[in-house]
């Protein structure tokens, strides 16, 4: 039997509740990252707008990857027709089973940062099918996602697992929100069991969603365990536990009373078993002799995923996700890696805690030979195994970037021109009969003032760092602000005098990138930009 939920009681302030939530103890230990609480968030859709119009502006996901045409049957039919066999796979699943996408690298699509496959055998009993209709969402910008639910009925998102109750027609949209923004709502013993959403209607009032059933991460496997499920509701200016109505082995429902970030919490008496992703990073660009992984231990939440694959974005090496069976059961305490063969790794001891960190943190892992290593990751105090997997050479090879020098190389081919074509185009950019050359490159390649301001408008307020790494003054960059007031102008004619500081064929993206390169604030969008040109 299920640990039933307390589901008495109206809302409660969460200000009643009384202590914050530790950061995490191993920060000294951290290469990379330092654990820490956020500051206090704000509150109402106004708050995720203004995290949707921030934190998710810096993915790389912030792209348009369906047609704005089109409802969600009509892109399931679309998919259905591809080749790749695990698409369609996936596509179709019998939503009961929790079956959602995952993959190698967070980079090459919002699936990839989604719930992992629960495939727990101490609780699969508690994780009984609803037979929910399954419903493939389109993919708008900012990581937000859009259904269209045709009717009466229970529908479920095939990519986050979000389960809405409909009473009529009606087109939501969501998106993933970070629980470091409100970990300061969460008090006392409450601990978020699941990831955090901004749900809207688009044509309809909130009225139409009956109820929403959130994933969760929690183990039910115990069915004498004194277990209570809620939601944190950011609502009209502040946080609201709210009860819920029901939950199962995956998911907590509860009746909708207004749309704005909602998400599942829970309290126990007892240690509480969770459903958790170990994610797998290994270093890109490292001597070829040497390999380098980053090793994350995190909640089954997409939220906590979404976070972690951030945070290694952020990085100034790149990193690409090893695809590897992820799922694993983690309770709040403290784990070791091994690996055969043995290798660097530090810290020592990680500790896992379901408490609210702004920066996650990892097992760093250093190798001196080639692979395979295994890795595995040990609870200190029950010594119990509770991952393992085996990096092979195969393993180590970033196929994003394979596949995307394919494509060049292919467009490359298709483009191909005769050198009286060549001669035409050339002609027609590169007009110099005004003494001026007007666009495109030079026949040395230098880079255009195009080329420029695709790189200005990436560039934030470190713009004037780059100017000074580049070898400009600071007085050309007051006479730069000086002569324009707008502020890409501003980047872009600072990247234009440092072309003008540069020899025929020496003002390439490929000579950017080089006088670039070594600068530790430089944007990741830039860093993608330069390095695609080599």
């Amino acid at each position: 039997m299920v640990a039933r939920m307390a589901n008495s009681g109206a809302a409660s302030h969460l200000e009643d509740g009384d202590g914050d939530i530790p950061t995490l103890e191993n920060k000294g230990h951290l290469a990379d990252a330092e654990s820490s609480s956020s500051d206090t968030a704000g509150s109402s859709s106004d708050d995720s707008s203004e995290e949707e119009g921030g934190d998710e502006e810096e993915e790389e996901e912030e792209k348009v990857v369906e047609e704005e045409s089109g409802d969600s049957e009509a892109c399931a039919q679309r998919d259905e027709g591809e080749a790749d066999d695990e698409e369609a796979k996936r596509e179709k699943p019998h939503c009961g089973m929790r079956v959602y996408a995952a993959g190698p690298d967070p980079e090459d699509s919002i699936e990839k940062e989604m719930t992992l496959k629960v495939c727990c055998e101490r609780c699969k009993a508690a994780q009984q099918s609803q037979n929910n209709e399954c419903v493939i969402p389109r993919r708008l910008a900012k990581g937000r996602l859009q259904v269209r639910l045709d009717g009466e009925g229970t529908f479920e998102c095939s990519v986050t697992g979000l389960v809405f109750e409909t009473s009529e027609p009606v087109t939501v949209q969501y998106s993933i929100l970070s629980w470091s923004k409100y970990s300061a709502f969460i008090k006392g013993s409450w601990k978020f069991a699941g990831p955090i959403f901004n749900v809207d209607t688009v044509d309809k009032e909130a009225s139409v969603l009956k109820s929403i059933q959130f994933p969760h991460s929690v183990c039910l496997a115990d069915p004498d365990s004194e277990m209570t499920f809620k939601v944190l509701h950011i609502k009209n200016g502040g946080p609201l536990i709210e009860p819920t109505v029901d939950h199962s082995g995956s998911h907590v429902k509860w009746n909708v009373t207004s749309l704005s970030p909602v998400g599942p919490i829970f309290q126990s008496s007892e240690a509480v078993q969770h459903h958790g992703v170990v994610m797998v990073y290994k270093q890109q660009g490292a001597n070829n002799n040497n390999y380098i992984f980053h090793v994350y231990l995190a909640p089954n939440s997409s939220s906590e995923i979404k976070d972690i694959a951030k945070q290694v974005r952020g990085y100034r090496c790149r990193y690409f996700r090893i695809d590897k069976s992820p799922t694993c059961e983690l309770a709040e305490g403290t784990y070791r890696l091994m690996s055969e063969p043995e290798g660097e790794i530090r810290p020592q001891d990680l500790k896992f805690t379901m408490a609210v960190t702004k920066m996650k943190g990892y097992f760093e892992a250093f190798f001196e030979q080639p692979p395979p290593f295994k890795l595995s990751l040990i609870e200190t105090v029950t010594e119990e195994m509770v991952w393992t997997a085996t990096i092979r050479e195969e393993d180590c090879v970033d196929k994003s970037q394979t596949k995307s020098r394919k494509r060049t190389h292919g467009r490359q081919r298709n483009s191909s021109q005769s050198e009286e074509e060549v001669g035409i185009k050339r002609a027609r950019w590169q007009d110099e009969s005004d003494g001026v050359r007007t666009a495109g490159r030079n026949e040395s390649g230098d880079v255009s003032e195009k080329e420029l301001l695709k790189v200005a408008k990436q560039l934030g307020k470190e713009w004037k760092q780059v100017a000074i790494h580049l070898g400009l003054s600071s007085s050309q960059l007051d006479n730069i602000q000086e002569a324009e007031k707008d502020v890409t102008m501003q980047k872009l004619k600072m990247l234009v005098l440092w072309k003008n500081t540069r020899r025929q064929g020496e003002a390439t993206l490929q000579h950017l990138w080089q006088d670039l390169r070594d600068m530790d604030d430089l944007p990741n969008e830039v860093c993608q930009v330069l390095q695609g040109s080599e």
